[in-house]
This record gives C-alpha cells, structure tokens and sequence, in this order.
C-alpha cells in the first residue's frame, strides 16, 4: 500500500523555474519505482520522467535538459526541478509509483505508459504564464 501527495506547485514565469515534491508514504521506501506525469487541459497524460531505485532517470523529449527527477529524504520525496519553464508545461502533474520488477539480476521500471503504474497522488496544478 502506498500513497503519494504532491506539493510546491502554483505559478511561474515563463523562463523561471519551480520545484515539485511528492511525500511517499509507505510500509517500505525500497523496491519502488516512481515517476512524474502531466495532463495540460484537453490532451492525454504523458509522462515527464522517471526514475528507479538506484537514481537513474529517464526524461520526456519535451522536457529533456529541463528538469531533473531526485529522491530526498531517504526516498520518502520525490522531487521534480525544473528551469526555463514554457506555458506548453502548465498542466497538472501526478506522482506515480509502481514495485519494482526484478529480473536478471537487474530492477525495472514502468516506461512512460500511464497504466502501467499503480499507484498516484492526486495532482497539483502548474501554470506557467507568458
């Protein structure tokens, strides 16, 4: 069982920066993977980035060398920087977690397939204003 909240959203210039938490809570902080997604007013959810157990992080083409994904507090907080902000980025962003798959000696996480995770918070606004 793990539930997940997001926090530090609101608004931001365009060009500026803004940083986004999510407080995990949880039986065990290992064995996860987590992730960041977005959903902008009429379009589909998409992913924004991901990371697994040993902090590698994979990033969305949109948001490639913009944002960086991290683990604070041992895990506990998901955390998304971003700089050089577009309007394009306001939406409203989900944390996401799923157990890590392991195989071959080797932890696997979801891609960017919204179905593919179990479990979410329940999304914070951005607005990013020209």
């Amino acid at each position: 069982q793990v539930q997940l909240m997001e926090s530090g959203g609101g608004s931001v210039q365009a060009g500026g920066s803004l940083t986004l938490f999510c407080e995990a809570t949880s039986d065990s902080y290992s064995g996860y993977c987590m992730g960041w997604f977005r959903q902008a007013p009429g379009k589909e959810r998409e992913g924004v980035a991901t990371i697994d157990s040993d902090g590698g992080a994979i990033y969305a083409d949109p948001v490639l060398g913009r944002v960086n994904v991290s683990y604070g507090n041992a895990k506990k907080t998901l955390v998304l920087q971003m700089s050089d902000v577009k309007p394009e980025d306001t939406a409203i962003y989900y944390c996401a977690a799923d157990q890590v798959r392991r195989l071959y000696g080797m932890d696997w996480c979801p891609g960017f397939q919204t179905e593919s995770w179990k479990y979410w918070g329940q999304g914070i606004q951005v607005t990013v204003s020209s």
